[in-house]
């Protein structure tokens, strides 16, 4: 089934119905076929992108980039030095501007609220290229790479490890609710997520057949799990915090152990990267045949442009 997205931004997921995630989903799993086969289209033809990055990206970044420029599009780069977004003059009337000027907007940085604001005034579709709360694209990825890896979503048993309150965290919790995975936070209680999100997600999770679980016991929560991930234990503007981390959350790393744990032998591991080899996973997780982590980092590029052929 067709749904009409048409003008809509992408930006925590919590807007988006299951029914329209599996919409994005499918044409994701089209354009990789494309792709793969060689087949070119021009359906960005005549169109712009404005990429505002706050911090920096290999991934999100070239994602963007490639999708649009492969459709004939032309993606133009803005840092926080090349524009003056919250500086000499506001996000709104920045918003303005760029609404007039560009098809669609991708903000990669620091507050929820400055992506939020871009799509409340601009005019276009808004992206969501990360923020300190979510990292929705980063999820639809996630969900792809578990599709090819399993054949579904409902059901599947998704263990995430480390920092249980990050934008990664959330943002699978959201994602796994909506689309009826089992998903399970392995944190420390320090680093436990939102109570109001945790219970926002139950509600999703409650109609989609999933559910919800979160602890601070590795052992019990990685038991029979399909997919364990991890992310960084020091997010971006977290560095000083490192150390601290290292103490807290080794414990939670992802090594052969963890994964012999799970009792099963097609346990997947995957990662939103970039990582700490060493410190959140081993290099030989990440690089094992169970590690699915390149195959999704590639993801990032089939599910960003079925988002902007979506909604431009």
């Amino acid at each position: 089934m067709a749904f009409n997205l048409k003008g809509r931004s992408l930006l925590s997921l919590k807007e988006e119905t299951p029914e329209e995630i599996r919409f994005l989903l499918d044409i994701s799993h089209q354009v990789k076929k494309d792709r793969r086969a060689g087949v070119a289209h021009q359906r960005f033809l005549g169109k712009t992108l404005a990429l505002i990055f706050e911090k920096r990206s290999t991934r999100t970044r070239c994602a963007f980039e490639t999708a649009f420029g492969e459709e004939g599009g032309y993606p133009v780069f803005l840092s926080v030095d090349d524009i003056q977004l919250g500086a000499k003059e506001s996000i709104e009337d920045t918003a303005r501007v760029l609404g007039r000027m560009f098809d669609a907007i991708q903000f990669r940085g620091f507050k929820q609220e400055t992506v939020d604001a871009l799509a409340r005034w601009s005019g276009v579709p808004v992206y969501n290229g990360l923020t300190d709360l979510y990292h929705p694209t980063q999820v639809l990825a996630d969900l792809m790479t578990v599709e090819e890896a399993f054949g579904r979503l409902a059901g599947i048993r998704f263990v995430y490890a480390g920092d249980g309150r990050n934008n990664m965290a959330n943002s699978l919790m959201i994602g796994c609710a909506k689309m009826g995975l089992h998903y399970v936070i392995a944190a420390p209680k320090s680093l436990w997520p939102a109570r109001e999100l945790v219970k926002e997600c139950q509600v999703w999770a409650k109609a989609s057949g999933g559910s919800i679980a979160i602890t601070d016991q590795m052992k019990d929560a990685v038991k029979g799990a399909e997919i364990i991930y991890t992310d960084v234990w020091a997010s971006m503007g977290e560095e000083s915090k490192a150390k601290e981390r290292i103490k807290l959350l080794t414990p939670y790393q992802v090594n052969a152990k963890a994964l012999a744990a799970t009792g099963r032998p097609d346990t997947v591991f995957l990662h939103c990267l970039p990582a700490v080899k060493g410190q959140e996973v081993t290099a030989d997780v990440l690089d094992g045949p169970q590690s699915r982590a390149w195959d999704e980092a590639e993801n990032r590029k089939h599910t960003i442009k079925a988002v902007m052929l979506a909604t431009i």
